[in-house]
């Protein structure tokens, strides 16, 4: 049974053999590795001569490493951009930056894929049909977290309401000031 890595690594290399530009991109980066991290999940994969990945070792000192938080596939289902947002990159810019924009960019052209096997027209309904679906999924996990959320602020008091934050930073805000006027006093009394 393959492993999660050599799934991923099958998925990546589908994705970039359908994109020539990917393949140059990364030609430019070969040899490099390339560490995910993502919560218990460790994947080394290095840029071949090719221009595709392919298995690294995990004692091999990574160019780049990508960490994304352990929540990352909920995040990817509830909203895909948060997930981008809290990647954080380290090592190497010039390498970084050109694994990012191919990963970033890259697309999986499922209709194609699927046609492959059930035909162009069945494909186009079964990928609108999953599309739809995943779109009301979507929707179903944002409104569960919107309301978790407002029943953590408003109603179970594991959360102070927003207006009682405001009213905190507010009278902390006017505090500070006070000091601050009530020093400049005292320097002037004693200056």
């Amino acid at each position: 049974m393959p492993s999660f890595q050599q799934l991923l690594l099958g998925f990546l290399n589908h994705l970039i053999q359908n994109e020539s530009w990917a393949q140059q991109r990364l030609r430019i980066y070969r040899g490099s590795i390339l560490r995910l991290e993502a919560g218990p999940v460790l994947l080394a994969l290095q840029v071949s001569d090719q221009g595709f990945f392919a298995e690294a070792s995990g004692t091999d000192c990574p160019d780049v490493v990508i960490s994304l938080p352990a929540d990352a596939p909920l995040r990817f289902v509830i909203n895909r951009n948060s997930v981008l947002a809290s990647v954080k990159l380290s090592g190497s810019a010039d390498v970084a930056e050109g694994l990012a924009f191919v990963l970033k960019n890259l697309r999986w052209d499922v209709e194609a894929d699927v046609a492959e096997w059930i035909g162009d027209v069945p494909a186009r309904r079964l990928v609108q049909l999953g599309s739809r679906t995943f779109e009301v999924l979507q929707n179903g996990a944002q409104r569960v977290a919107q309301n978790f959320a407002e029943y953590a602020n408003e109603d179970s008091g594991l959360l102070p309401p927003e207006r009682e934050v405001l009213g905190f930073s507010d009278a902390v805000n006017r505090l500070r000031d006070d000091v601050a006027r009530l020093e400049k006093r005292i320097s002037r009394m004693a200056g």
